[in-house]
C-alpha cells in the first residue's frame, strides 16, 4: 500500500509538471495582452462592444488586476450605458481598493466624476483629484501609470487639466445644483479659471470658461475680448475644415462641443457673423450634428427679427430670406432628432416653438430641390455678406 501512494503522489507531482507546461505553452501561443488591448480599442472605436468585451475578458482572465483592461472594460460599461457597473469598476482603480493604482490614472477620476450628476460635490472632489495627479505629472514629481500604453505629451496634459478645471467651473454655475448660489461660487470661478490660465496660458476652452463668467456678472464687453482672444487662436483653420480627413485631428482645434458652446456666446452677444462661421466649420465636418443646425437656425431667427426691426433688411438680406433660412436650417435640426433618437429634449421643444412661430409668420420651408437661385451667390447670399473671403470678421454685432 505504501509504495502505491508513493506512486500516486509522483504520478501527481508529474501531471502538475505537465499543466503548468501546457498553460505555459498555451500562454506563448496566446496574443499578448497589449496586442488584445489594441484590438478591443479598435473594436470601441467601431462601436462594436460586444466583442471589445471578449477581448478585454481574455485579459483579466489571464491578469485579474490588469489595470488598462479594467479601465477599457468600465469605457465598455459607460458606452453601453451600464452606469453602475461602470462606477464600480472605475472605482477598483483609485484607493482605498486594494488593486488600485498607486498614483492611480486621473482618467478613472475624470470618469468618476462624469458619473457623478447627481453628486456636485463628489463629481468636484474627482476633478480635484484628476488635476491634483495631472499638476503633479506636469511638475515631474511623479507619473502615474499611463493606461492607454501612450504617454501623454506636455500639451495634451496641460489641455488635460484646463477641462477638468472648466468642468468644475460648470459645476458651480450650473442653475440645477445650490452651489450657484453659495456667496463662494463667483470667487471660486475666478480662482479655477486663473488656474486654467496658469497651466496653459491663452487656452482657448479657459477663455470661453472665463467668457460665460463674465457674461453671468454683466459684464458683456469683457466677455466679447475673451472671445475675441480664444477664437482669433483657430478661427484661420476654419477655410481648411472643408477638407475634414485632413484637419480634423489638427490639435489647434477645440473639441466641437467647446466650438458649439463658443456658438451659444457669440449668439448672446449678438455677434451673427463668428456663430455663423464656427458652425459652417463644424457641419463641414459633421453635417449630421444637431446642435450646429439648432443654433443656426436659431442664429438665422434671431437675424430675422433684427432685420425686421432695422426696417426689413440685415447686412442686406431681406428678413424673408433670413427667416426661410432659419425654417430651413430648423426643420433639419427636427428632423435628425427624431431619426437619432437624441435626448436632448429642451433643444428639440425650442425647436418647435421657432417653427411654430415662423408659420404664424406665414415663412415656409424651401421646396425640396429648391433655393437653385441662392445657390449661385452661396448660401442664401450669405456668402457675400463678408465681402473678401480673406479678410478677417470683425467681433461687432
Amino acid at each position: 500500500m505504501g509504495r502505491a501512494r508513493t506512486k500516486s503522489r509522483k504520478a501527481q507531482a508529474a501531471a502538475a509538471v505537465q499543466s503548468k507546461k501546457a498553460d505555459a505553452a498555451q500562454q506563448q501561443q496566446s496574443p499578448p495582452a497589449s496586442a488584445l488591448l489594441e484590438k478591443a480599442q479598435t473594436l470601441i472605436v467601431q462601436c462594436d462592444y460586444g466583442l471589445a468585451e471578449r477581448f478585454v475578458d481574455r485579459i483579466l482572465e489571464r491578469e485579474p488586476t490588469h489595470a488598462a483592461a479594467r479601465e477599457m472594460l468600465g469605457v465598455i460599461y459607460l458606452e453601453t450605458g451600464e452606469l453602475d457597473a461602470a462606477r464600480k469598476t472605475f472605482e477598483t482603480l483609485i484607493p482605498p481598493h486594494p488593486d488600485a493604482l498607486n498614483p492611480p490614472p486621473p482618467s478613472a477620476h475624470l470618469y468618476l466624476a462624469q458619473l457623478s450628476d447627481e453628486d456636485p460635490q463628489n463629481a468636484l472632489r474627482h476633478y480635484q483629484a484628476a488635476v491634483d495627479i495631472m499638476v503633479a505629472q506636469l511638475k515631474g514629481k511623479e507619473r502615474a501609470v499611463d493606461l492607454a500604453g501612450a504617454n501623454d505629451d506636455e500639451t495634451e496634459l496641460k489641455q488635460n487639466v484646463v477641462r477638468a478645471l472648466v468642468a468644475m467651473v460648470e459645476i458651480w454655475m450650473d442653475p440645477s445644483y445650490d452651489l450657484c448660489f453659495d456667496p463662494a461660487a463667483e470667487k471660486t470661478c475666478e480662482e479655477l479659471i486663473n488656474m486654467a490660465l496658469q497651466a496653459d496660458p491663452g487656452n482657448t476652452e479657459a477663455l470661453q470658461a472665463l467668457a460665460s463668467v463674465r457674461l453671468s456678472q454683466q459684464r458683456p464687453d469683457e466677455a466679447k475680448q475673451c472671445l475675441e482672444q480664444a477664437w482669433t487662436q483657430w478661427k484661420d483653420l476654419e477655410p481648411a475644415l472643408l477638407s475634414p480627413h485632413t484637419f480634423a485631428d489638427d490639435h489647434r482645434l477645440p473639441p466641437i462641443p467647446t466650438r458649439l458652446a463658443l456658438v451659444k456666446m457669440f449668439l448672446e452677444l449678438e455677434l451673427f457673423e463668428p456663430a455663423l462661421l464656427v458652425l459652417s466649420g463644424i457641419m463641414a465636418f459633421d453635417d449630421q450634428e444637431v446642435e450646429a443646425w439648432y443654433l443656426e437656425g436659431w442664429c438665422f431667427f434671431l437675424m430675422a427679427e433684427q432685420a425686421q426691426e432695422n426696417g426689413g433688411t440685415l447686412q442686406e438680406l431681406a428678413w424673408e430670406q433670413l427667416a426661410r433660412d432659419a425654417r430651413d436650417c430648423l426643420e433639419t435640426c427636427k428632423m435628425l432628432h427624431e431619426s437619432q433618437e437624441h435626448p436632448d429634449t429642451p433643444l428639440l421643444e425650442h425647436a418647435k416653438e421657432l417653427i411654430a412661430k415662423l408659420e404664424s409668420q406665414g415663412v415656409q420651408p424651401s421646396p425640396e430641390g429648391g433655393g437653385d437661385e441662392d445657390d449661385e451667390d452661396g448660401e442664401g447670399g450669405w456668402e457675400n455678406v463678408d465681402g473678401d473671403e480673406d479678410e478677417d470678421v470683425e467681433m461687432s454685432p
